[in-house]
């Protein structure tokens, strides 16, 4: 598998841990005390890091750090919405499109050859 690849899904995985660590106790926690939902957000966060930490590694040895840290926001975008609307029940929003149309801006700049 590619480098590329690889850290693309890795940081996808770590991704959806790292989404439902800061977020899924608004939805599931929301009457436990904000102590219960710190310790549950930080063993979820254990799981991104086993993730985040190689996808890092790995992608640090074909991309530059800018690079990486783009690609990272890119996926990030990516897991949240979906995350949002059909987990949390947010509605659908055209801001949605624009951030994205931002990233991709910014995805064109930290990856074209200057």
């Amino acid at each position: 598998m590619p480098t590329i690849l690889k850290t693309i899904l890795l940081l996808t995985i770590s991704n959806v841990f790292m989404t439902f660590a800061w977020y899924a106790h608004l939805k599931n926690l929301g009457s436990k005390p904000w102590i219960i939902a710190a310790l549950v957000s930080w063993g979820i966060a254990l799981f991104e890091y086993l993730f985040q930490v190689p996808a890092n590694r790995i992608g640090y040895t074909v991309l530059s750090l800018s690079q990486l840290k783009i690609l990272q926001e890119v996926i990030t975008l990516s897991v949240f919405v979906p995350f949002a609307i059909f987990y949390m029940q947010q509605p659908i929003k055209l801001d949605f499109v624009w951030a994205g149309l931002c990233l991709l801006g910014a995805v064109y700049f930290m990856f074209r050859t200057a």
